[in-house]
């Protein structure tokens, strides 16, 4: 895609064209989750990292320009071939004497948390008004046993967090995985500085294992090697040092869910190059679930191909998946039958309550759901058009815009949102047809 921002970006709706059908390669930019941990993990190596096919996206941006501020790395980002450059500058992690903002960037602000323990001095982490709701009291709770002082400075268990730094000597803490796998992923990368073996045990189940996974394929991939028992427990050993040098992040596996959803619906096909079955990322697994509903699908080592066929509903766990979601929902809601998606109520407290969002826009659109607290039961039928309300949250715009390929009159508000995660979505999305328009 090129560097050019698009247009779109910055209007108030944009109303989706429809399409008959295609048969097409699109190419994904690269996984914002893999990015994330790549950029933490290269800012702990002490050495040069490069990294190739990154995703150049809101949530990365705010994270390199954090990172930046402990002034121990440089974050040279070329937004025209997708690649950054982590450059030590020599001198120690120190907090920064203006607050870290992060907007939106639920995973960096995770991140960032306990990379402040490494920082000489007191660190305030904060993010826009979704983001000062959102819980991470179970990180908060964990991190003094590894000697570092985090504390919400509202005493609410939310954001703006307050680190005490400089002390991040390791040792054991226990953690609730119920929440969120970030705040696991979080201690495990930033064991890395401690001074002595973390151990992190999960004191209860762990939802969205495979973001732990991939943690733990990132270290991995860049030399560090970290002992499990299952996921129960993480042991990460001192003195690993991250190599540095080029690393290539693969295709993302969430942004790829809009094209399959589409495939699906319009009972079209697409190929998806760079990403296949040795895949870590955890969304990787809709593909399942959409041949569960009727498609075709080729998992090849280094391609993804689906091909739409009649829909029906399915029942369906998501926690492992929870990030494509949506994405299933608008499929459901062209299916025969009653598609019933359960386990997701970490779905409350992502950018919006995801649930609510997807529910209350698919009834808009003449579908009938049923929200339960940790479940949606969508029933498939024949959407009409409708203005969708986005709630400034880039999965709900590019999903019903997926809806809006098949169905006439679907104007999404706020299209910008999409930036978040994948800034080159309205133009992906042009490549389905050549020629697709999307007028204000």
């Amino acid at each position: 895609m090129s560097a050019t921002p698009d247009p779109r970006l910055k209007a108030e709706t944009l109303t989706i064209r429809t399409l008959t059908g295609f048969d097409e390669t699109v190419r994904v930019l690269g996984s914002k989750s893999y990015t994330n941990r790549y950029l933490a993990i290269a800012s702990l190596s002490g050495q040069e990292t490069v990294i190739d096919n990154a995703l150049l996206s809101d949530d990365t941006v705010y994270f390199s320009r954090a990172i930046e501020t402990f002034g121990h790395v440089t974050c040279d980002i070329d937004h025209a071939t997708a690649r950054i450059r982590v450059t030590p500058t020599g001198r120690p992690m120190r907090a920064p004497s203006e607050d870290i903002f992060v907007g939106g960037a639920g995973t960096p602000l995770r991140f960032l948390i306990s990379m402040a323990g490494h920082a000489d001095g007191t660190t305030i982490i904060t993010g826009n008004a979704r983001m000062q709701e959102r819980p991470m009291g179970d990180l908060l709770k964990a991190l003094p046993a590894l000697g570092v002082d985090a504390t919400a400075v509202r005493g609410n268990g939310s954001p703006p967090v307050r680190v005490v730094g400089g002390s991040f000597k390791g040792g054991a803490t226990s953690i609730s995985g119920a929440v969120s796998s970030q705040f696991t992923s979080s201690l495990i990368i930033n064991a890395l500085r401690a001074q002595t073996d973390t151990e992190i045990t999960i004191s209860d189940d762990l939802v969205s294992k495979p973001y732990v996974e991939m943690t733990l394929a990132a270290l991995a991939e860049m030399g560090v090697s970290v002992d499990r028992d299952g996921y129960r427990r993480f042991t990460v050993p001192c003195g690993q040092q991250a190599r540095g040098g080029q690393v290539t992040v693969e295709p993302d596996a969430s942004g790829m869910s809009y094209f399959l959803a589409a495939a699906a619906i319009l009972q079209s096909r697409v190929v998806i190059p760079g990403i296949g079955a040795g895949s870590h990322q955890g969304d990787v697994h809709l593909v399942q679930a959409l041949e569960r509903m009727g498609c075709r699908t080729e998992v090849g080592d280094d391609s993804i191909t689906v091909t739409g066929g009649p829909l029906r509903g399915i029942d369906i766990d998501m926690e492992a998946m929870p990030d494509v979601v949506p994405s299933l929902a608008i499929v459901a809601a062209y299916a025969e039958g009653t598609t019933r998606i359960t386990n997701i109520a970490s779905l409350r407290v992502k950018e919006c309550d995801r649930i609510a969002a997807v529910t209350t826009e698919l009834r808009k659109m003449g579908i009938d759901v049923e929200e339960h607290a940790d479940a949606m039961y969508i029933t498939g039928g024949t959407p009409h058009g409708a203005v969708i309300d986005t709630y400034d949250d880039h999965r709900i715009a590019m999903t019903f815009a997926i809806g809006g390929l098949r169905t006439e009159g679907v104007v999404i508000k706020d299209p910008g949102c999409v930036a978040k995660s994948f800034p080159a979505f309205w133009q992906t999305l042009d490549t389905l047809h050549p020629d697709l328009e999307s007028t204000k």
